[in-house]
């Protein structure tokens, strides 16, 4: 795995993933939450966020104009993915169109005809994303692709973004049960703790927990 999206993985794991019993936006309930935003709102989360996405993005050839999603949950990354690239431009789609001004609906880069890849950060019932995919269309943008961050695997999420993004792709950067396997390996207590010999973590500066490879914390210790 690339260097960039293992960290990212990382990161989501120690700042936006917890094991509980949690109420969802869907009205279901689940035994985990995961909270992108604290990820993607992090200094280093966003620098990965938007080279995770740049790079998913070039890879697949689909080479859009514009990046964009519903606020707010696609907000972070749509700026991240700006700034890291250099070169797509971002747009964000309002919840609804706004009762004053111009009543614009589209925020940001407003070209009709453009090439767009529509992003989101949690997808469980698709909804924001399917939602963000049928207003850009009607603002008149042509949709390239779909991603998601965090794919949740449940509640027919794929099924329906794909739907509603036909014909162009979509795809998730990663899948809850990535995530959740990263938490667990990263609070193991099953293994021989060796602490480390410095106060903090050489990568990131946090408390370290290992002193091997190098002086560590809970989130780069593997």
């Amino acid at each position: 795995m690339h260097s960039s999206r293992q960290d990212l993985l990382r990161l989501l794991a120690y700042k936006s993933f917890r094991l509980g019993e949690f109420k969802l936006s869907s009205g279901g309930t689940s035994d985990y939450y995961i909270d992108c935003r604290t990820t993607t709102l992090d200094a280093k989360g966003s620098r990965l966020t938007g080279e995770v996405f740049a790079d998913e993005i070039r890879q697949r050839g689909w080479k859009p104009q514009a990046i964009g999603g519903l606020t707010m949950g696609a907000d972070p990354i749509v700026v991240a993915v700006a700034v890291v690239s250099g070169e797509m431009n971002g747009f964000l789609v309002r919840k609804a169109e706004k009762q004053h001004g111009t009543g614009q609906r589209i925020e940001g880069f407003r070209e009709k005809g453009a090439r767009v890849v529509i992003v989101d950060d949690v997808c469980t019932t698709g909804a924001s994303t399917v939602q963000a995919i049928e207003a850009a269309r009607e603002f008149g943008f042509e949709i390239v692709g779909a991603m998601c961050l965090v794919e949740r695997e449940e509640a027919k999420g794929r099924p329906s973004v794909e739907k509603a993004a036909a014909p162009a792709p979509f795809i998730s950067i990663f899948t809850a049960s990535d995530v959740r396997a990263e938490h667990i390996l990263q609070n193991d207590e099953t293994g021989p703790v060796i602490f480390a010999v410095a106060a903090s973590c050489e990568i990131c500066g946090r408390p370290a927990v290992t002193n091997v490879p190098g002086n560590r914390c809970a989130a780069h210790k593997s």
